[in-house]
């Protein structure tokens, strides 16, 4: 160490720079991915509306409402899907769970159809069935990526 002290500020600085660079990038990096971390992805917002329609279904299944179920299946079946930055990000993330979580997801797409055609038909025992579908379809998808989607892209929230 105090060979290294005594050397000349020229050679010290051989060091000094790209230390000084690999710890700035390291910061850039560590700064960046909390940014990333603690902003909402759209997938979220996707989610939150999704889980209001349900509700609403819910609401209207029981008060027979076959008009409101009709107006709020194509919501569910065609719900919006997030920017194709952040699709690709979770794709990624996926890996070879990719092709499973497009399979749930197209699953929860036939069931809120077939719930919206009920719903038309005022088949209010199809439209339970089929409502039941979706539920089973949305549980499956919660149950297999959730948890580790909320710890890979929001920390322990």
């Amino acid at each position: 160490m105090e060979k290294f002290v005594n050397q000349p500020l020229k050679s010290r600085s051989f060091f000094t720079v790209p230390l000084s660079v690999l710890l700035a990038t390291f910061a850039t990096a560590l700064g960046a991915q909390s940014v990333e971390a603690a902003k909402p992805m759209a997938l979220r917002t996707i989610m939150e509306r999704l889980g209001r329609d349900m509700q609403a279904v819910t609401g209207a299944i029981s008060k027979e409402d076959w008009p409101l179920v009709a107006e709020l299946a194509p919501r569910i079946a065609k719900h919006a899907e997030p920017p194709m930055s952040e699709k690709m990000r979770i794709l990624a993330w996926l890996g070879a769970d990719a092709g499973k979580f497009r399979g749930l997801d197209g699953q929860v797409h036939d069931a809120a159809t077939a719930m919206g055609e009920a719903a038309q038909r005022n088949d209010g025992q199809a439209v339970i069935a089929a409502f039941s579908k979706t539920q089973q379809s949305c549980l499956a998808c919660h149950q297999s990526y959730r948890r580790s989607f909320v710890e890979k892209f929001y920390g322990s929230r």
